[in-house]
């Protein structure tokens, strides 16, 4: 069965740092492009990186450019985001999910908290 198993998520403080892995099983992960969206409470989910099947190619979402990079390791079946810089409006669920034409994997997502 299809898995994506995240972890790294917790508490931290601003400015500081995280990185978040996920591990696939289940399909072939080298042939899906790989995607972290984020849901705060009460705000819509929103896409914060996305990387290319052979990781030549990434986007992020404006808010977290210059801090967050993604990347995959198409050998261990996982993709990482390290998130530098962290801000308190950074805290969300964070979902590490896979694409490909016609078809959508998620995670469970795990909690990142910002504060103080």
């Amino acid at each position: 069965q299809v898995q994506l198993v995240e972890s790294g998520g917790g508490l931290v403080q601003p400015g500081g740092s995280l990185r978040l892995s996920c591990v696939a099983s289940g399909f072939p992960f080298s042939r899906y492009t790989m995607n972290w969206y984020r849901q705060a409470p009460g705000k819509e989910r929103e896409l914060v990186a996305a990387i290319t099947r052979a990781g030549g190619t990434t986007d992020y979402a404006d808010f977290v450019k210059g801090r967050f990079t993604i990347s995959r390791d198409n050998a261990k079946n996982t993709v990482y985001l390290q998130m530098n810089s962290l801000k308190p409006e950074d805290t969300a669920i964070y979902y590490c999910s896979a694409r490909r034409v016609g078809e959508y994997y998620w995670g469970q997502g795990t909690q990142v908290t910002v504060s103080s």
